[in-house]
């Protein structure tokens, strides 16, 4: 095998690194670190897309209010992010509605 197409194999194989591998290693990684960092009082959202806040915390589950007085056990790898919580000013305010223009006839 010539210099040449040794030299092709190992850009591809390192052009596979960085666009496949890489950034499923920086996914993961930040995904390892959310679970690390979750809190009683984070509102959540399962990997069963069910929201809810997070009431208690173990080794590998997590027990999460998606009610009042009903409280699920998930394990800790199904929650699949934390969301931001919602402002009390944003659920009292209603959206404006866009302005409705008429169109003239004739224009």
């Amino acid at each position: 095998m010539s210099g040449a197409g040794f030299f092709l194999i190992v850009i591809a194989f390192g052009f596979l690194y960085f666009v496949m591998f890489r950034p499923q290693k920086k996914r993961q990684v930040a995904q390892i670190r959310m679970l690390n960092e979750l809190a009683v009082g984070d509102e959540v959202v399962t990997a069963g897309g069910i929201y809810g806040e997070i009431v208690g915390l173990g080794e590998d589950d997590v027990t999460v209010r998606i009610a009042p007085q009903l409280d699920v056990r998930v394990a800790r790898r199904a929650i699949a992010s934390v969301t931001p919580p919602a402002s009390p000013s944003a659920e009292l305010d209603e959206p404006e509605e866009p302005e409705r223009t008429e169109a003239t006839p004739g224009t």
